[in-house]
């Protein structure tokens, strides 16, 4: 089937009380883990790339492997720019069949957000694309390029609910990030740390109260950093140190019941692939194929993401 737009996966996604799950990808074996377990799962799935991810496999690539597992699958896929740094790069993806985009103006001025993400929405709604947008600023790397390229933020900024209103209607994006305590990277959270759920209702309240419905909200750093992972990880040579926390799977569900409508995990996908890897090499030290070492890490991801979309996200079964 065709590539989806978000708007109809939104609506149903609403009206569902799930979420959809918005996964990164990088790499083939990524890509096959995500779609298969969708497919097996019958979900509907958001594929993210990012900035980093386009310069490390090449558009075109990423394009063709895409292209194959629309062509091989039943769910409804859509293709969606993860934290889209300039218009330019927006655009670029925009003309190239995204069917939606993200324009991160979370580092900016708030008027300077405003008018990047209002240029964004312009040429993107001319172009049957839609735009998220995001307020407020998480802890931890932007834009996938780690601590120096792409800036690094230690205390975050909460996102405000009534500025949130202001936003939406002066941008006009289609869904909004919000910053309520999560973060990037697998170091999110300290002891009994939680989302500010009450924060993400309060959200929600003002931008219903505003008359703008049951407008769709998005959770950027919500890798819930699997314990079991970090430790397989660390038992075959990894130090990933005893502070890796993430964002508690309950508190998620949560967040989906109130009307976070797309859930991006990237992380986890990365633990997952990092633990099968280093497992195989410790345990077969003479291996040098590929495909032994790549085809587990493939299954431990797209274990980890039948998970997510059946006890999390509760997309199971929607598509």
């Amino acid at each position: 089937m065709p590539l989806t737009h978000t708007t109809e996966l939104f609506q149903k996604a609403l009206a569902g009380k799930y979420a959809l799950g918005a996964f990164n990808v990088n790499n083939m074996e990524l890509l096959q883990a995500i779609v298969d377990a969708c497919e097996e799962e019958k979900a509907p799935v958001m594929l993210q790339i990012s900035k980093g991810a386009r310069n490390y496999a090449n558009p075109i690539y990423l394009k063709k492997l895409i292209e194959a597992a629309v062509s091989t699958t039943t769910i409804p896929i859509a293709v969606h720019l993860d934290h889209g740094d300039s218009f330019e790069l927006c655009k670029q993806c925009i003309d190239e069949g995204f069917t939606s985009v993200m324009i991160d103006g979370s580092h900016l001025p708030y008027d300077e957000n405003v008018a990047v993400c209002k240029e964004v929405v312009e040429y993107a709604h001319k172009h049957n694309c839609v735009v998220e947008g995001e307020l407020g600023m998480l802890v931890g790397a932007q834009f996938d390029e780690g601590e120096e390229g792409g800036g690094h933020c230690d205390s975050g900024v909460y996102t405000n609910p009534e500025e949130a209103v202001d936003f939406v209607k002066q941008t006009g994006v289609d869904s909004l990030a919000v910053a309520i305590g999560n973060s990037h990277g697998a170091y999110k959270f300290k002891g009994e740390q939680h989302l500010d759920l009450d924060r993400l209702k309060a959200i929600k309240k003002a931008l219903q109260d505003a008359g703008l419905g049951d407008y769709p909200l998005v959770l950027h750093g919500a890798s819930s950093v699997p314990a079991h992972l970090v430790k397989e990880i660390n038992q075959y040579g990894g130090d990933l140190g005893e502070d890796t926390a993430g964002v508690p799977e309950s508190d998620i569900e949560i967040a989906r019941r109130v009307g976070c409508t797309k859930v991006n995990i990237d992380t986890d996908l990365r633990l997952a692939m990092t633990a099968a890897i280093r497992k195989t090499f410790a345990e077969n030290p003479k291996e040098f194929d590929p495909r032994k070492v790549l085809g587990p890490a493939r299954d431990y991801v797209k274990e980890l993401v039948k998970h997510k979309i059946k006890n999390v996200l509760c997309c199971a079964g929607q598509a």
